[in-house]
């Protein structure tokens, strides 16, 4: 780790006018950057918190159009914000927004806080989100530190290590070099300037140094050390697709039996699944389809096997509520990601989800 950088205030000024330039002229045309909308904002910076901004832009739309204002998504039902939400996973980030929402509303006149440190105080906003909001809304200015600054300070600086190995230590000489560099009169569009940088030019891998607007600046020109990834674990499971005809007397159509998940599990708590199978090796002859999905640091590899009604109880493991579902209301409930990719391939869903869930700093599964 080296030591700490710092420029002097004419190199500094020299360094945010050129990122700036830049910014306007090559920033991408997203959804969230159309105006300083507090709440869109908000709505936006958590719905990127480790998710591709691809998979993003059509959530985002989606969910503003359900939920346009603070107060609607205060008045919302829990399910139904977490169905908006399905097919991005990272469910918690829902529950957190719906709960600091319905805050707002009840103790602070519908209206967020101006100011990074007020926006800290909500449930679910953190100091990255709260910077964001507070610059990019109010002009407050205070520095945004995501994976993808870091990347270009660390780069700039020559520090070979991000936080995640550095330590705290490192972690600080980060946030001060940021604090030192963000621009007092455009704060905001500084930040987004930042963090377009690392994420269209100086990327973890192959960066592009030679159309880098302060690559003059950069101690490291290129990609540096960087401690490895942990591997990822592999599982094998297996689930039952069981659909069946309507039931009730002049209804038509088709529902699926889905089972939702307990409130006391940790992962993905109050979503709606599929029966697992009792036991994931499913028969040649029996196999409905294979998909791999992966979940934070675990690569699921899934089995599916169509089970009918009657062989349900013999062939599966219950571990919470079930119910069918029609299949035409199946697409608006709060499915896991994995269910609803699986009704997906399987041509049972009504409408087509965006359910790739890939962290920034991770490769696209396939």
């Amino acid at each position: 780790m080296g030591k700490a950088a710092r420029l002097d205030r004419s190199a500094a000024a020299e360094l945010r006018t050129r990122l700036l330039d830049w910014y306007y002229r090559n920033r991408r045309d997203l959804p969230w950057r159309r105006g300083p909308d507090p709440y869109s904002i908000w709505v936006s910076e958590i719905m990127l918190q480790q998710t591709r901004v691809a998979t993003v832009i059509d959530h985002y739309r989606a969910f503003l159009r359900r939920f346009p204002t603070l107060a609607s998504l205060a008045k919302a039902r829990e399910e139904d914000v977490l169905a908006e939400w399905s097919g991005l996973g990272y469910y918690r980030r829902a529950r957190m927004l719906h709960k600091a929402a319905q805050f707002v509303a009840d103790h602070l006149e519908g209206k967020l806080p101006a100011t990074a440190e007020g926006l800290r105080a909500l449930p679910g906003i953190g100091a990255y989100t709260a910077a964001a909001i507070a610059s990019i809304a109010h002009g407050e200015a205070v520095a945004v530190v995501d994976g993808n600054v870091e990347r270009v300070l660390c780069r700039l600086s020559g520090w070979e290590l991000g936080s995640r190995a550095g330590g705290a230590a490192l972690k600080r000489q980060i946030d001060a070099l940021a604090g030192q560099l963000v621009d007092p009169v455009r704060p905001g569009d500084f930040n987004q300037a930042m963090m377009e940088l690392g994420a269209t030019v100086c990327l973890p891998r192959n960066p592009q140094c030679l159309i880098c607007p302060i690559a003059g600046e950069c101690k490291t020109r290129g990609e540096h050390k960087k401690p490895l990834r942990p591997r990822m674990l592999s599982r094998e499971v297996g689930y039952a697709l069981s659909v069946r005809m309507r039931r009730q007397p002049g209804s038509h159509g088709r529902e699926v039996l889905l089972e939702q998940r307990p409130a006391t599990v940790t992962v993905m708590p109050g979503l709606w699944e599929l029966p697992a199978l009792a036991e994931a090796n499913v028969p040649e002859g029996e196999l409905r389809m294979t998909v791999r999905h992966a979940i934070m640091q675990v690569n699921y590899y899934v089995r599916i096997r169509t089970v009918f009604e009657d062989d349900v109880p013999a062939l599966t493991a219950p571990a919470g509520e079930r119910r069918w579902v029609p299949l035409a209301e199946a697409g608006g409930m709060a499915l896991t990601g994995l269910t609803r990719k699986v009704l997906t391939r399987a041509h049972l869903l009504a409408r087509a989800p965006l359910d790739a869930i890939t962290p920034q700093r991770e490769p696209e599964m396939v």
